[in-house]
């Protein structure tokens, strides 16, 4: 979609919500609809090719707005409100127009510059993993003590041995194993961890597998690497990020699990004001996780699944992969570069390593030099992670609107800021 058509699609919807707004009494407060009603007007599957925004927004008028409970209409007395009003919803477009500020410029607001002793519980991840399984262990009140990091190996994919090793251990001093957090793509170095032993291991073991594909699950609708989840018959929970790979502004998770029963067990409450007649016949997502209101998140992924296509988004991810294996293979050949990790999807990291440098402080002061001269200049923006204790420069490629000559362009600068920087002799000693 250019700039033209995002405006005129934009005007559109625009006039559709004050039109809304204008005319909210005539519809029915509270949505008409059965159960099923709604899934029974929508295709079984996906449009193979890309479909046009207006076709996209007829169905969601016809067959969406029927299903919707009018919370803001005046009439609305039910639960407690959740208001909108015309200001807080140009807000949101502003929010998400952080989509022209959360879809324009793409904006992560991670960062600025972006034990109970009585359960004895343990939970197991790789080296490798992400730090929000930290987190998650602090939150549940397990304790970051109760969290076994597992080791590595080359390709930085956890080892189904050592797995197996620490939780033998941990029987027999008494703990209980009680979740494995298996990762496809980690943060760090894209690691894969190899779900078919580790799924064997969970069940003889009794323990719960979850796997974390928050990045490389949008690759998965790729037919040549659904490998990525051999081994799934044994996942009891997988979960994995269309804002990030998938063209699909922040926030948008979809999370599956194989028992419902054991989540929703975990998370229902049924206070009576919260009971209705309809309960035993449709899935209420207010006991799927701890916030009882939810956000429709899954509009914005019907647009885009839609107004993409399956195979407009194979075609893109799929490039995606193809230039950071170009861009892999130009590093690997390049004098004074060195590849530490070749991409499986599209993420590799490397380092710069003049020949006559090999002092590792001296290598990963280089390189942070690097890298703080190449985001500086505002031309592109990397990241940096250690791996095997050694500064490492990571490099994703995933962006919407990247295309291979802004790769191109990043490589020649890369190479152009590096044989600017002030490489000390092998005599010299560091700082």
């Amino acid at each position: 979609m250019n700039p033209n058509d995002f405006r005129r699609n934009a005007h559109t919807f625009v006039d559709w919500m004050a039109d809304y707004y204008e005319g909210v009494e005539a519809y029915p407060v509270r949505s008409p609809v059965a159960p099923g009603d709604i899934a029974a007007r929508l295709p079984t599957s996906p449009p193979l090719d890309a479909e046009p925004i207006d076709r996209i927004f007829a169905d969601f008028k016809t067959h969406l707005l029927p299903g919707i409970t009018h919370w803001q209409h005046p009439s609305f007395f039910a639960y407690f409100p959740a208001n909108a009003s015309p200001p807080s919803v140009l807000a949101e477009m502003l929010t998400a127009s952080l989509g022209m500020l959360t879809a324009s410029l793409g904006v992560q607001g991670m960062i600025w510059q972006t034990s109970p002793a009585a359960t004895g519980l343990r939970v197991y991840c790789s080296e490798e993993a992400h730090s929000s399984v930290e987190k998650d262990v602090k939150i549940a009140g397990m304790g970051r003590r109760n969290l076994r990091k597992i080791p590595v190996d080359g390709r930085f994919a956890m080892r189904p041995d050592a797995l197996e090793q620490a939780i033998t251990q941990d029987l027999a001093h008494g703990a209980t194993p009680a979740c494995v957090v298996a990762t496809l793509g980690t943060t760090g170095a894209s690691g894969i961890d190899p779900l078919r032993p580790i799924g064997e291991i969970c069940r003889r073991h009794g323990v719960w597998l979850h796997v974390d594909a928050a990045w490389a699950g949008s690759a998965l609708i790729l037919p040549e690497y659904r490998w990525l989840i051999d081994g799934i018959e044994d996942v009891d929970s997988f979960v994995f990020n269309p804002h990030k790979w998938l063209f699909t502004n922040f926030d948008c998770s979809a999370y599956f699990v194989r028992d419902a029963d054991a989540l929703t067990r975990t998370f229902a409450i049924l206070p009576e004001y919260l009971k209705s007649r309809e309960d035993a016949d449709v899935t209420n997502y207010r006991d799927w996780g701890i916030p009882l209101g939810r956000r429709f998140r899954a509009l914005k992924l019907w647009f885009v699944i839609r107004a993409y296509g399956l195979d407009g988004l194979r075609r893109r991810i799929a490039a995606h992969i193809d230039w950071a294996h170009t861009l892999a293979r130009q590093i690997d050949e390049a004098d004074g570069f060195e590849l530490l990790v070749p991409p499986t999807l599209a993420l590799l990291c490397f380092r710069f390593h003049p020949a006559d440098v090999h002092e590792p402080a001296v290598l990963d002061r280089l390189n942070q030099q690097l890298l703080d001269r190449l985001n500086d200049s505002g031309a592109l923006y990397l990241t940096h992670t250690r791996l095997n204790g050694a500064y490492a420069i990571r490099f994703c490629i995933g962006q919407t609107h990247t295309q291979q000559r802004h790769v191109d362009t990043a490589w020649q600068r890369i190479r152009e800021t590096a044989a600017a920087l002030p490489v000390p002799s092998q005599r010299q000693t560091p700082e």
